[in-house]
């Protein structure tokens, strides 16, 4: 990482891919596994708390654990191919390339199953770090010297502004506007199509910061 390079993180769910085909199949496994009903559209409607907490309230707090190791591990055969990435997605990583920066990927997805993410679409990324949510994300932040995290969801400007970034929302995810702004976000966009125009106009000194929305 050369002194004053750009680098950009992204989140992962929600805001590079659409993971709600693969997260709905494997929440359906589980609960037939495990022998429990679970409100699979509504916990498919918010993705963004970590697995266990979205876990807790429908089973036993003995189970919670082996229910989430279970997902992870059915998790490669039921939500990698069926996973799209979600629009403007490539662009947005392309546009950081065109300024000679490098893209980092800070997720709170098990990493193994998020690389399995970026190898199928096929990402071009500097880094991935996995297992690491809201406030815990700005450690890897700072290390990998990202100036702007991009995210979809309030934990994700709680991370951008914990390490000092600027935080850039996209309304793919399970956040409304009001929600990603009353958490502080200096940025709003629409969906990723948006982002290499907001990025070329944020380095030449002329995008607006909070709020912004464009679309």
């Amino acid at each position: 990482m050369s002194e004053g390079q750009l680098a950009v993180g992204f989140d992962l769910d929600m805001t590079l891919i659409d993971t709600v085909p693969g997260f709905r199949d494997v929440l359906t496994a589980v609960a037939v596994e495990f022998g429990v009903e679970l409100p699979v559209e509504q916990l498919t409607s918010r993705l963004g708390p970590p697995l266990e907490v979205m876990l807790e309230p429908y089973l036993p707090a003995d189970r919670v654990i082996a229910a989430g190791d279970r997902f992870r591990a059915l998790y490669p055969d039921h939500a990698i191919a069926n996973v799209p990435a979600l629009a403007g997605a490539h662009d947005a990583i392309a546009a950081v390339r065109r300024h000679g920066g490098r893209v980092i990927v800070v997720t709170g997805k098990f990493p193994a199953n998020a690389q399995l993410h970026v190898d199928h679409i096929g990402f071009d990324i500097d880094h991935l770090e996995g297992w690491v949510w809201g406030v815990g994300k700005a450690d890897v932040l700072r290390r990998e010297g990202a100036s702007i995290y991009v995210g979809d969801h309030v934990h994700d400007v709680e991370g951008a502004l914990a390490a000092g970034a600027l935080s850039v929302s996209v309304l793919t995810g399970g956040s409304t506007r009001a929600d990603l702004e009353a958490a502080g976000t200096h940025v709003v966009l629409d969906d990723l199509r948006d982002f290499p125009a907001w990025l070329e106009d944020h380095l030449a000194g002329t995008a607006e910061r909070r709020p912004t929305s464009l679309g």
